[in-house]
């Protein structure tokens, strides 16, 4: 319960973590200002009131009604009309009121005299009736004698500070986590495979701090990277120099059966170097296009031999997404060699989800076992104990599909195929 309240996102908790003590603050302060200040000042309040009351009730004791009606007016704001031969009721109820209510009672008592007030509509006045012997006094005493607004005014001032103060706070922290959101965005073009540029560093230390940690590893990465590609292609061009020369020597060989087995050796490694070769083609750079799944499969099915395969392509959607097409194209195109290497019948579904484009590739081959699925995807492993190169299995096809596809942002399942072989699910984002 707790968890779904707070905001998910960082600006959001922040901003809690700064406006919830400043809301405990209004609060402390309103319940402490009205427990002690606005009791005081209504105190004070009433006992004015109650003795301006007080010298008007002793001049109509005199005989001076006109002079009492005349000061109540003019200097104690009060309004004040007096009632022959009336007898105040007693049934009349008092309308409680807080604080305010509670003095003016209070100070009314003094007065030794019966009364009645009425706190109804402070718009209008507080209406006060004392009975004096055989007269009825009834005095509207004005609301600012009673009444101040100047709480009001201060609670009003500090929730309009507060709402000041929470919109500094968002526009001051949403500059602040700006950095962050172009770390977030800049990493998973990165993490995609895509030429990230490099992170500015701004903002607060830590927030540099990351920044320059971003771009450290990124430095490293696209080094390690390079390294690994410049290497594998260097390793296969200096090797078919020497293949070059021992197919020449080989030619003048007499020993035929010596000669057949050189020629398996020499074919088995340069099946190898041509898989390097393909690996490193993965690491090149490639313009990123908007091409259409759809295309891009049945392409690699143009020169499919239907007397040999069964192909059945099911096409649930027709998906438009941006990505290198030629990369994608390997990409599936090894899956699709790996599945006619051990099959016969090939069936592929594309269709939407919510994890985005799906591509199934099933078939009816002897499949893998469940424990070596992970295994597969690793360099060079292949589950020919003989490790034969010239069928084809250089254990580089697999790696190089979830290479490629990973740096789409995709990912490769295996799962078992309705057919009876190997499932092969793609999943890439639109």
């Amino acid at each position: 319960m707790f968890r779904k309240i707070i905001p998910s996102t960082l600006i959001g908790r922040s901003i809690i973590i700064i406006f919830v003590p400043i809301i405990i603050l209004v609060l402390i302060t309103a319940l402490i200002f009205y427990q002690t200040s606005w009791n005081i000042i209504s105190k004070r309040l009433a006992e004015s009131v109650v003795a301006d009351i007080n010298v008007i009730v002793k001049l109509i004791d005199d005989n001076l009604e006109n002079y009492a009606i005349d000061i109540a007016k003019n200097d104690f704001k009060m309004k004040v009309i007096i009632e022959n031969e009336v007898i105040l009721k007693k049934s009349n109820s008092k309308i409680n009121r807080g604080i305010l209510s509670k003095r003016l009672q209070q100070s009314l008592l003094n007065l030794n005299k019966p009364f009645s007030y009425d706190l109804n509509d402070l718009e209008k006045g507080i209406l006060i009736k004392i009975q004096l012997s055989n007269k009825l006094l009834i005095i509207n005493v004005d609301k600012d004698r009673l009444y101040s607004e100047t709480a009001f005014v201060f609670l009003l001032w500090m929730i309009f500070a507060s709402l000041i103060l929470l919109l500094m706070s968002y526009f001051l922290m949403s500059k602040q986590l700006k950095p962050l959101k172009r770390l977030a965005i800049i990493a998973e073009t990165f993490g995609r495979g895509l030429d990230a540029p490099e992170l500015i560093s701004v903002g607060s230390y830590e927030i540099r701090q990351t920044s320059q940690a971003f771009n450290q590893m990124r430095t490293r990465i696209k080094r390690f990277l390079k390294q690994r590609t410049d290497m594998l292609a260097g390793v296969s061009h200096d090797l078919r120099t020497p293949l070059t020369r021992m197919k020449l020597q080989l030619s003048l060989l007499k020993d035929e059966k010596a000669r057949e087995e050189l020629e398996l050796d020499i074919k088995e490694m340069t099946a190898m170097l041509d898989s390097y070769v393909s690996f490193v083609k993965t690491e090149s750079p490639e313009t990123i296009e908007s091409i259409i799944i759809n295309e891009v499969i049945k392409e690699c099915f143009k020169n499919v031999d239907t007397k040999i395969y069964s192909f059945n392509l099911i096409e649930k959607d027709k998906i438009k997404t941006s990505g290198r097409p030629l990369q994608l194209k390997r990409a599936f195109q090894n899956i699709i060699d790996n599945s006619k290497r051990y099959s016969n019948t090939i069936k592929i579904i594309i269709y939407l989800n919510d994890d985005g484009c799906n591509i199934e590739i099933n078939d009816n081959g002897q499949g893998i076992p469940t424990e070596r699925y992970e295994d597969v995807f690793k360099p060079f492993f292949t589950l020919d104990p003989s490790r034969n190169k010239l069928k084809g299995e250089s254990g580089l096809g697999l790696t190089i599909s979830r290479d490629i596809i990973r740096s789409h942002g995709g990912e490769i399942k295996l799962d078992k195929s309705d057919l009876g072989g190997l499932r092969v699910n793609v999943i890439l984002p639109i």
